[in-house]
């Protein structure tokens, strides 16, 4: 049986407590999966502590080991789509560096792949090392997502899977510059499968992601795979009209029955600054919009590489 090339896609940010333990799992887990080299694609996303370092030093010790630097930090979403451009495997598995993921389900995936699959999915049937408020507020975005979304997400799959070159190369054919990958992930499709496993705890240092960054995750999530958002408000603009038109109708009637009366100024105070606050909201919901469009018509490149290491590829990018 020929040999397949199996690249491993890690992005790095501020890891440098992670990285020992990194290497010292990842690598004897690839080496024990029969028929399958391997290389580790490392992108550094602008790391301020000493990740890069003990990256190149990794490469000088192990030339299956490559280190991309990217010019600054742009994003774990921007880091992974360097890491699959940069990827030269047959089959290419996007990971974390905190080892939240166990290596050892690779095997699992190469195993599954091998049926006849081109994406198979790792999917955390266990999630107690999280807290709690992250798997209720996670639960909570698959849903609200999947039901505003054509583009279904698989529940409790982050990243980490297999896909084939075919797979990878639709993917780098994308051409936005804003990206959700878990959205890109789906709505790329193929044949798909699944394999379960129980995600651990970090085995070092914080995680890089607060509650406000995955607040804004979520709705760059939603806004980039739905127009829900917009043609909900439509229809509650809609409802307020037809409200309007029939206590105005309400009002007609009961001025020619009882007369003219005095009306409330708190009821008028108070009807003006709710929908004062809605308008606001539905200009901030088509703001959004707007400004992916402003972003996406720039055509920024999505990053870019400082240098790379490793294979003697060390050239200035």
């Amino acid at each position: 049986m020929s040999r397949t090339l199996l690249s491993l896609v890690v992005p790095f940010y501020n890891e440098e407590d992670s990285i020992p333990v990194f290497f010292a799992q990842v690598i004897p887990a690839l080496e024990a999966i029969d028929t399958v080299d391997f290389e580790i694609v490392c992108v550094n996303d602008g790391s301020k502590d000493r990740t890069l370092p003990l990256l190149v030093n990794a490469t000088q010790i192990d030339a299956r080991v490559r280190a991309i630097d990217l010019s600054r930090n742009f994003g774990k979403e921007a880091a992974l789509s360097a890491g699959l451009v940069e990827a030269r495997g047959d089959i290419v598995v996007p990971f974390d560096a905190d080892l939240q993921d166990p290596p050892e389900v690779i095997a699992q995936l190469v195993s599954k792949w091998r049926e006849g699959f081109d994406v198979v999915l790792a999917k955390r049937a266990d999630r107690s090392s999280d807290s709690y408020m992250k798997r209720q507020s996670a639960g909570g975005f698959y849903r609200l997502h999947n039901k505003l979304a054509d583009v279904k997400i698989p529940e409790n799959v982050g990243d980490f899977r297999l896909m084939t070159r075919e797979v990878v190369d639709t993917l780098n054919a994308l051409p936005e510059s804003r990206r959700f990958m878990k959205g890109l992930f789906a709505w790329v499709g193929f044949r798909t499968a699944e394999v379960t496993y129980v995600r651990h705890a970090r085995v070092a240092g914080t995680t890089k992601f607060s509650g406000w960054k995955l607040w804004n995750f979520a709705l760059e999530g939603i806004t980039s795979f739905s127009t829900v958002p917009l043609r909900m408000w439509t229809y509650f603009g809609l409802l307020v009209a037809v409200s309007a038109f029939l206590y105005a109708a309400y009002l007609v009637i009961r001025t020619m029955v009882r007369g003219i009366d005095v009306p409330g100024y708190a009821s008028i105070f108070v009807s003006l600054l709710f929908f004062s606050g809605v308008q606001m909201i539905g200009i901030g919901v088509i703001g959004e919009y707007i400004g992916r469009i402003y972003l996406e018509s720039k055509r920024r490149p999505l990053y870019v590489i400082r240098r790379r290491y490793g294979n003697d590829s060390s050239e200035e990018s």
